[in-house]
This record gives C-alpha cells, structure tokens and sequence, in this order.
C-alpha cells in the first residue's frame, strides 16, 4: 500500500494546509510496517488539481493536517482515503497508520474561503504560536 502525507521538508512534520503544500512524503506499507519512503515536490500542482496527481501516483491514503471542502471533495472523487487534523512528524504518523493506531479528526478543515471570514491583523504584533 502507498500513502502520503503532506509533508514540511523543514520541520519533518505534516504540513497543515493541503492545497499549499510543496512537498509529499510518500510511504510504502507492508504487513503494518513502513518499508519504504521518499519525499517529493507537489508536481507544480495546488489545490484541486493535487487530487489527481496523488491518485496517478497510485496513492490510496492521505495523512494531512487541514484542507478546505474543495479538497475534500477532489480527494473523495479521486478515491482517496483521508486522515485529516494530524499534527507532528510525519513519519511517526505514517508508523502510526501502518500499525493501525492513527486517529485523525474528520472534523478538520480548512473554512478561510467563505465569504464572512476575515482576519484581523496587528500590525507589529507578534501572533502566538503553540508550541
């Protein structure tokens, strides 16, 4: 079996914004163990078109952190199975979904593309970040 995930090639943790990511971290799983990885650029693509992509690479599994319903649906069209609202390394994540102990949230999405959401930015403030 082949599964991704979104991957941040600086932190070595699930990037959390589907549509954006540059890079993938693919896994090959055999008998509940991770046999094989290797990181690769998104193909140029973003967005929807990241759908079609994973599923000409023969993905069946995606492991992320956020993605907006525009996502959701391009993945669900293209058969692939999502593990959305994983935080951390992405390696342990994929070890985790090998053995059959990944818990994703199905609530996590990404709403910042309607049309009543704004931000508000301090200008000169630094913003918080959980660590």
């Amino acid at each position: 079996m082949k599964i991704a995930v979104t991957y941040d090639k600086d932190s070595g943790e699930v990037f959390q914004h589907f549509g954006k990511t540059q890079n993938f971290k693919i896994y090959e799983i055999e008998n509940k163990e991770v046999i094989n990885s290797q990181v690769i650029d998104n193909g140029g693509f973003g967005h929807h078109d990241l759908a079609t992509y994973l599923k000409n690479l023969s993905i069946n599994i995606l492991i992320l952190g956020n993605r907006g319903q525009g996502a959701i649906d391009a993945l669900n069209a293209a058969g692939i199975e999502q593990v959305p609202g994983i935080t951390g390394s992405a390696d342990e994540a994929a070890k985790a979904f090998a053995a059959g102990t990944l818990q994703g949230n199905p609530d996590a999405k990404c709403d910042h593309h309607g049309e009543h959401h704004h931000h508000d930015h301090d200008e000169g403030k630094i913003p918080l970040v959980n660590l």
